[in-house]
């Protein structure tokens, strides 16, 4: 009895991954400078909430007011 291994191919997998993360972390880039950047869902723009020495926000991030988009983000103010 011969058993196979079946070799599994994640490269199409990792591509996909890398491209989304490296397309969230241009958007962030883009926020962080000031520029307007919209939701491609429903055209609003996109906040970016970050900590604030008397912020009482529980989540930080980028989000549309209908959180269509919603990148939380693990940020600490320093």
């Amino acid at each position: 009895m011969t058993t196979e291994t079946q070799k599994i191919d994640f490269s199409n997998i990792n591509k996909t991954t890398a491209k989304s993360f490296n397309e969230q972390k241009n958007l962030i880039k883009r926020l962080f400078k000031g520029n307007t950047v919209l939701c491609e869902t429903c055209n609003q723009p996109l906040k970016l909430i970050v900590p604030t020495e008397n912020g009482t926000d529980k989540k930080y991030g980028v989000f549309c007011n209908k959180h269509c988009t919603d990148i939380e983000l693990e940020i600490e103010l320093l």
